[in-house]
Protein backbone atom coordinates (compact mmCIF):
# COMPACT_ATOMS: atom_id res chain seq x y z
CA UNK A 1 0.00 0.00 0.00
CA UNK A 2 1.21 3.48 -0.94
CA UNK A 3 0.17 6.56 1.48
CA UNK A 4 -0.32 9.87 1.04
CA UNK A 5 -1.34 12.37 3.37
CA UNK A 6 -3.80 15.01 2.72
CA UNK A 7 -3.03 18.08 5.55
CA UNK A 8 -3.58 21.32 6.37
CA UNK A 9 -5.68 22.97 9.14
CA UNK A 10 -9.46 22.99 9.78
CA UNK A 11 -11.21 24.79 6.97
CA UNK A 12 -8.90 24.61 4.48
CA UNK A 13 -10.34 22.26 1.96
CA UNK A 14 -8.61 18.53 2.51
CA UNK A 15 -12.37 17.17 2.15
CA UNK A 16 -13.66 18.62 -0.35
CA UNK A 17 -10.38 18.07 -2.74
CA UNK A 18 -9.72 14.78 -1.49
CA UNK A 19 -13.41 14.07 -2.46
CA UNK A 20 -12.79 15.44 -6.01
CA UNK A 21 -9.57 13.21 -6.51
CA UNK A 22 -10.96 9.76 -5.57
CA UNK A 23 -12.65 9.46 -9.27
CA UNK A 24 -9.43 10.29 -10.84
CA UNK A 25 -8.10 7.37 -8.82
CA UNK A 26 -10.84 5.00 -9.49
CA UNK A 27 -10.98 5.75 -13.43
CA UNK A 28 -7.25 4.69 -13.56
CA UNK A 29 -8.32 1.65 -11.83
CA UNK A 30 -6.53 2.13 -8.73
CA UNK A 31 -7.95 0.88 -5.16
CA UNK A 32 -8.11 3.46 -3.21
CA UNK A 33 -8.94 3.55 0.94
CA UNK A 34 -8.87 6.28 3.47
CA UNK A 35 -7.50 6.68 6.98
CA UNK A 36 -9.28 10.13 8.71
CA UNK A 37 -8.00 11.16 11.55
CA UNK A 38 -10.65 12.86 14.40
CA UNK A 39 -9.50 15.54 16.49
CA UNK A 40 -12.56 15.48 18.70
CA UNK A 41 -15.23 12.65 19.88
CA UNK A 42 -17.37 11.61 16.91
CA UNK A 43 -19.87 8.32 17.21
CA UNK A 44 -20.89 6.71 13.78
CA UNK A 45 -23.39 5.28 15.49
CA UNK A 46 -27.03 6.48 16.36
CA UNK A 47 -28.64 6.86 19.65
CA UNK A 48 -31.89 4.63 19.70
CA UNK A 49 -30.56 1.41 17.53
CA UNK A 50 -29.66 -2.24 18.28
CA UNK A 51 -25.52 -1.66 18.23
CA UNK A 52 -25.80 2.02 20.29
CA UNK A 53 -27.55 0.03 22.98
CA UNK A 54 -24.85 -2.76 22.87
CA UNK A 55 -22.01 -0.84 22.52
CA UNK A 56 -23.38 1.38 25.52
CA UNK A 57 -24.05 -1.49 27.60
CA UNK A 58 -20.02 -2.33 27.46
CA UNK A 59 -19.14 -4.21 23.95
CA UNK A 60 -15.81 -3.34 23.42
CA UNK A 61 -17.01 -4.17 19.94
CA UNK A 62 -19.28 -4.37 18.06
CA UNK A 63 -19.57 -5.39 14.08
CA UNK A 64 -22.58 -4.46 11.97
CA UNK A 65 -23.29 -6.10 8.51
CA UNK A 66 -25.31 -6.20 5.66
CA UNK A 67 -25.28 -6.90 2.39
CA UNK A 68 -24.44 -3.74 0.84
CA UNK A 69 -21.34 -2.87 3.93
CA UNK A 70 -20.17 -3.75 7.28
CA UNK A 71 -18.70 -1.77 9.97
CA UNK A 72 -16.42 -2.66 13.19
CA UNK A 73 -16.71 -0.09 15.72
CA UNK A 74 -14.14 -0.38 18.91
CA UNK A 75 -14.25 1.43 22.04
CA UNK A 76 -11.05 2.34 23.29
CA UNK A 77 -12.48 2.55 27.03
CA UNK A 78 -9.57 4.71 28.05
CA UNK A 79 -6.77 3.23 26.08
CA UNK A 80 -4.39 5.48 23.92
CA UNK A 81 -5.65 6.27 20.66
CA UNK A 82 -3.81 3.43 18.56
CA UNK A 83 -0.79 4.94 15.68
CA UNK A 84 -1.96 5.48 12.02
CA UNK A 85 0.57 2.59 11.46
CA UNK A 86 -1.73 0.60 13.86
CA UNK A 87 -4.77 1.86 12.61
CA UNK A 88 -3.71 1.00 8.79
CA UNK A 89 -3.11 -2.91 9.88
CA UNK A 90 -7.06 -2.83 9.47
CA UNK A 91 -7.31 -1.97 6.13
CA UNK A 92 -8.18 -4.67 3.43
CA UNK A 93 -5.34 -5.09 0.31
CA UNK A 94 -5.54 -1.90 -1.77
CA UNK A 95 -3.31 0.10 -3.56
CA UNK A 96 -3.34 3.91 -2.23
CA UNK A 97 -4.53 5.21 0.92
CA UNK A 98 -5.34 8.72 1.56
CA UNK A 99 -4.52 10.07 4.92
CA UNK A 100 -6.71 12.87 5.93
CA UNK A 101 -5.30 14.77 8.73
CA UNK A 102 -2.48 13.41 11.27
CA UNK A 103 -0.45 16.34 10.58
CA UNK A 104 2.55 14.99 12.32
CA UNK A 105 2.77 12.11 10.88
CA UNK A 106 6.51 11.20 8.75
CA UNK A 107 4.65 10.39 5.72
CA UNK A 108 4.59 12.40 2.02
CA UNK A 109 1.52 14.34 2.21
CA UNK A 110 -0.08 17.17 0.24
CA UNK A 111 -0.22 20.71 2.25
CA UNK A 112 -3.66 22.39 2.01
CA UNK A 113 -4.02 25.80 2.65
CA UNK A 114 -6.44 28.52 2.20
CA UNK A 115 -5.29 32.02 2.54
CA UNK A 116 -8.30 33.03 4.46
CA UNK A 117 -7.29 29.97 6.55
CA UNK A 118 -7.36 28.94 10.54
CA UNK A 119 -2.94 28.28 10.54
CA UNK A 120 0.38 28.78 9.24
CA UNK A 121 1.89 26.98 6.33
CA UNK A 122 3.12 23.30 7.30
CA UNK A 123 5.94 23.56 5.04
CA UNK A 124 8.93 24.56 5.06
CA UNK A 125 8.59 23.24 8.41
CA UNK A 126 7.67 20.10 7.74
CA UNK A 127 10.16 17.99 5.52
CA UNK A 128 7.76 15.77 4.69
CA UNK A 129 5.04 17.71 2.63
CA UNK A 130 6.19 16.96 -1.04
CA UNK A 131 3.29 19.52 -2.56
CA UNK A 132 0.70 22.04 -1.79
CA UNK A 133 -2.73 22.70 -3.16
CA UNK A 134 -4.12 26.67 -2.07
CA UNK A 135 -5.58 29.58 -3.32
CA UNK A 136 -2.51 31.67 -3.07
CA UNK A 137 0.71 32.48 -5.11
CA UNK A 138 3.30 30.68 -2.91
CA UNK A 139 7.18 31.50 -3.09
CA UNK A 140 8.70 27.71 -2.43
CA UNK A 141 10.29 24.84 -4.85
CA UNK A 142 7.34 22.48 -3.83
CA UNK A 143 5.06 21.19 -6.84
CA UNK A 144 2.08 23.92 -6.52
CA UNK A 145 -1.48 23.31 -7.04
CA UNK A 146 -4.51 25.62 -7.36
CA UNK A 147 -7.19 24.06 -4.47
CA UNK A 148 -9.84 23.71 -7.61
CA UNK A 149 -7.41 21.57 -9.49
CA UNK A 150 -7.82 18.25 -8.32
CA UNK A 151 -7.30 16.42 -11.28
CA UNK A 152 -3.75 17.54 -11.19
CA UNK A 153 -3.39 16.77 -7.26
CA UNK A 154 -4.03 13.34 -8.25
CA UNK A 155 -2.05 12.81 -10.58
CA UNK A 156 0.64 14.37 -9.23
CA UNK A 157 -0.14 12.06 -6.21
CA UNK A 158 0.05 8.92 -8.59
CA UNK A 159 3.00 9.53 -10.31
CA UNK A 160 5.24 10.40 -6.82
CA UNK A 161 3.83 7.28 -5.64
CA UNK A 162 5.12 4.95 -8.85
CA UNK A 163 1.18 4.30 -9.57
CA UNK A 164 0.96 6.41 -12.43
CA UNK A 165 0.35 3.13 -14.97
CA UNK A 166 -2.48 3.46 -17.35
CA UNK A 167 -4.12 0.77 -15.45
CA UNK A 168 -2.56 -1.37 -12.91
CA UNK A 169 -1.44 -5.11 -13.08
CA UNK A 170 -3.57 -7.06 -11.05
Amino acid sequence: MKIMGIAGFSGSGKTTLIEKMIPVFVREGVRVSLVKHAHHEFDIDQPGKDSYRHRHAGCGEVLISSSKRWALMHELRGAAEPSLQEQLKHLSACDLVIVEGYKSEPIPKIEVHRRSGNGPLLYPEDAHVVAVATDEPLDTALPRFDLDDAEGVARFTLQYLGLDRARLVR
